[in-house]
């Protein structure tokens, strides 16, 4: 089986840099800063990638109504969603703790398309170890210039930031979302305005599932035709992480 978001899932060290770049990591980071960021969207828009979250809402869609001119007044920002907070359901832990790396790469990827000069990824709470070890290998990466200052010497600059939400079911939802990582309560917000009109402290924002991220990095490596030949259909391409728990045998 052709392993795609959990080929780092057993590995010994998967958490490392060291180990995670000897398996391609930012590799297709150093590929995609060479392309044009609209070219970077027609290809996830030709991938048939859809919303990992539940919404399933076409992914390169989603980026595409970001402002193509951002200004240092009102930047555009990239948030993941990672509050897992749905009851059974653990499928971006999975990522988060054994290829963090891969995370990392999908949220630069993302905000070098969308010209976004943060990424911030919001992680349940509840993560504890999720958040260390996403914070160590931030930390890593930045060490490594995959992180900060002229990536890959593009010229582009993107910080990513790990923020740990207070544990409210709500804050699942991409507005209230928004809000607790303002540091306020987590209640949703009417629409519109929508978040790439006016998100996070009134900017520009996208916000995205984890798995969803996740997989960019092997869209811009195998190309959108390799991903959209995955799947059930043409309306649900790509491979996909499913949770298995209860009275079963092997969960997982």
């Amino acid at each position: 089986m052709d392993k795609v978001l959990t080929r780092l899932v057993g590995v010994e060290g998967s958490r490392t840099l060291e180990v995670a770049r000897r398996h391609g990591a930012y590799k297709s980071l150093e590929a995609a800063v060479k392309l044009d960021p609209a070219e970077i969207v027609e290809k996830v828009k030709a991938s048939g990638l859809r919303g990992r979250g539940g919404a399933g809402f076409p992914t390169g869609v989603k980026m595409s109504f970001m402002p193509k001119e951002p200004t240092p007044e009102r930047p555009n920002y990239l948030i993941c969603n990672a509050d897992e907070s749905e009851p059974g359901t653990f499928k971006d832990r999975v990522i988060i703790e054994e290829d963090p790396h891969l995370l990392i790469e999908g949220c630069l990827i993302s905000s070098f398309a969308m010209r976004c000069s943060c990424a911030f990824i919001y992680i349940r709470g509840e993560y504890t170890l999720g958040a260390r070890v996403l914070e160590q290998a931030v930390a890593e990466a930045r060490a490594a210039g995959l992180v900060g200052k002229n990536i890959f010497a593009s010229g582009w600059d993107c910080n990513v930031v790990v923020h740990r939400g207070a544990g409210a079911y709500i804050c699942g939802e991409e507005t209230a979302l928004m809000d607790s990582l303002e540091g306020g309560r987590g209640n949703p917000r009417l629409k519109p305005p929508f978040p790439a009109q006016a998100g996070l402290y009134g900017c520009p924002t996208t916000i995205n599932n984890v798995e969803t991220l996740a997989n960019l990095p092997a869209i811009i490596e195998r190309g959108p035709e390799w991903f959209a030949g995955i799947g059930r259909n043409e309306r649900n391409t790509g491979p996909k992480l499913y949770c298995v728990s209860g009275h079963v045998r092997r969960p997982g």
